[in-house]
């Protein structure tokens, strides 16, 4: 049965950047042709070859990253130069260069060994469950990151003894046939698609067809370019189009298995069809797909404010952190913050509030270079005409939109069941008498009230840690936490880029409620039962984080000379890094 994808409205800023022409169902066959016959040899390319193809990669990924970045740019209404681009040195070009890096010390260590090595400690926490430390991932994580760890909790009934052996399942099995995995490309971060084929290819042992998002398709020949060394094999290759070309791609006989990253209402539509008859058969849980599908989705991302006695400093740097967690990508990612959880009686409450107000306010607006952002907001103002509205609005610049003080009772308000995908956050608060009670509230509210399971982040000053039961309270938080990436004093979204921590939804969701996802992308050192990941860091690091607001003109050189970083790491290159990012 033919049915059609659902799909955002045409991009509206022109980006003079060309039309790529939707692939003819006689090239996309030709493609999957071609990919079928090679899938076989792909499972039996030896490592040697394997780090040969990543070496290769690496050099021609940084010979066109500054191209790379200078078409986001152009797509996004900005001059290639203009600080603001540090968003994409850091989150579309230098990722691809870190996990590629990754990727290839980890191939080294299964080569030497027959598994990855674990760069921190295992340990098995009171209630049984095992968590390994995977980042910093190399020495030189810990001046790049300086106090920022993260670690993977394994799913229940992992030990220590067999962790090893839940690694690299694809690498420890000989498999006798190769796959063909469908590759549905992202359209507002450009490292997406180069991650998610990146992670099939290497980590689950698929050959890949990628098809771009109209969005960001201009990136495509740019990715031919880059990722020649797999596409000349017959091992990858790309294709072009929107909704008929994804829908005849998904019941393609020649696709063994597809991965999404996008809206949960274009998963559904491919699982279940679209209109009357698609919600039949989601009701039903009739499925009209036959292969496997996974999908990293959207997610109404919080943040809990913990209580404490946080000085003016504190209060600045927090309400940054939290207005620079919405910023980034001009809110078009699915791990900005969306609703920030405080406790109602907190006696700086509103100084955050105020704060994070005078922020937005200093912030200029951007072009809405994503497809729907304006009508998404428009929907959101609707059902809250006192949102307040920060910066300028015309035809293509959107203003920063905070909601405050959104009853926490309301459960079917638009800002918990709704990601808003736009220049747009809430803020809510809940009753509680002490600061242990309030975290217990938060935790079920997150986990009950707010839509998806993606990412969500604690931030916890120090001294209020010290507070009887607090320390236990927020460690039982992040135990009960329904989250695939927990924060704690570090925006979870942060985990994305690092690429050694694993991204996607808390495991779990059925096909008819699919919310986050399911499934993971990233997770370079490739385990293959694990649970969620735990990024922590200082409640203040002693360098203004670079993806801070009032950092974009020392990201901007900072981010472009980490992407080359990774082409050849050494300690003299970080030296000069690091003395860039104290401004120097």
């Amino acid at each position: 049965m033919h049915y059609r994808f659902y799909e955002e409205k045409k991009m509206t800023v022109d980006t003079h950047l060309g039309e790529i022409a939707p692939s003819s169902h006689t090239s996309m066959d030709s493609a999957v042709q071609t990919l079928t016959e090679h899938k076989d040899a792909w499972i039996r390319t030896p490592l040697a070859t394997r780090l040969a193809i990543i070496d290769t990669l690496i050099t021609d990924f940084a010979s066109l990253a500054q191209r790379w970045v200078a078409a986001i740019a152009q797509a996004k209404g900005l001059d290639e130069h203009d600080p603001l681009v540090s968003e994409d040195w850091g989150g579309g070009a230098w990722p691809v260069l870190l996990t590629l890096r990754q990727l290839r010390q980890v191939l080294s260590d299964i080569q030497q060994d027959g598994h990855p090595h674990i760069p921190g400690p295992v340990v098995t926490r009171p209630d049984g469950q095992v968590t390994a430390q995977v980042f910093p991932f190399r020495p030189y994580d810990r001046v790049l990151f300086p106090g920022v760890t993260a670690e993977v909790w394994m799913q229940p009934g992992v030990t220590v003894e067999r962790l090893p052996d839940t690694q690299a399942i694809s690498y420890q099995t000989k498999e006798q046939e190769g796959k063909l995995a469908l590759v549905l490309g992202a359209g507002n971060v450009a490292s997406i698609g180069p991650l998610d084929l990146l992670y099939k290819l290497f980590v689950e042992n698929r050959v890949v067809l990628y098809k771009a998002n109209p969005v960001n398709a201009y990136l495509g020949p740019l990715l031919t370019e880059a990722f020649r060394a797999l596409i000349k094999p017959g091992f990858l290759d790309i294709v072009y189009g929107g909704a008929d070309e994804g829908s005849y791609l998904c019941q393609h006989p020649g696709i063994d298995e597809i991965h999404i990253t996008g809206s949960d209402k274009t998963f559904e539509a491919i699982v279940f069809g679209t209109g009357e008859e698609g919600e039949q058969r989601k009701a039903s849980g009739q499925s009209l797909l036959t292969k496997p599908i996974t999908g990293e989705l959207g997610n109404v991302s919080p943040v809990i404010i913990v209580p404490g006695p946080w000085s003016q400093k504190d209060i600045a740097y927090q309400a940054e952190h939290l207005v620079s967690s919405v910023a980034n990508n001009e809110g078009f990612n699915c791990n900005a913050t969306r609703v920030i959880i405080q406790q109602r009686n907190w006696t700086q409450r509103t100084q955050l509030l105020k704060q994070m107000r005078h922020i937005f306010a200093q912030l200029p607006s951007r072009p809405a270079y994503y497809p729907g952002a304006r009508e998404r907001q428009q929907r959101f103002l609707a059902a809250h005409p006192e949102a307040e509205l920060f910066g300028q609005q015309d035809q293509t610049l959107l203003p920063w939109t905070f909601i405050p003080d959104v009853p926490a009772n309301q459960s079917d308000d638009i800002c918990f069941t709704t990601e808003a995908f736009c220049s747009l956050c809430a803020e809510t608060a809940l009753e509680a008498s002490t600061i242990v009670e309030y975290i217990q509230k938060a935790v079920t509210f997150a986990n009950q009230q707010l839509w998806g399971t993606l990412n969500v982040t604690l931030i916890v000053h120090p001294a209020t840690l010290k507070l009887p039961g607090v320390a236990a309270a927020i460690d039982q938080a992040i135990a009960d936490l329904r989250y695939g990436t927990i924060g704690v004093n570090y925006w979870a979204g942060t985990s994305f880029v690092i690429s050694v921590t694993p991204w996607g939804a808390f495991p779990g969701h059925s096909i008819e409620d699919i919310q986050s996802g399911n499934g993971i992308v990233h997770n370079t050192l490739m385990f293959s039962q694990l649970q969620k990941c735990v990024l922590r860091a200082p409640f203040r690091s002693l360098m203004t984080p670079p993806w801070f607001v009032s950092q974009n003109k020392v990201a901007y050189k900072l981010f472009k000379k980490l992407t080359y970083f990774e082409t050849a790491p050494s300690w003299r290159k970080l030296l000069d890094i690091a003395a860039t990012a104290m401004g120097r």
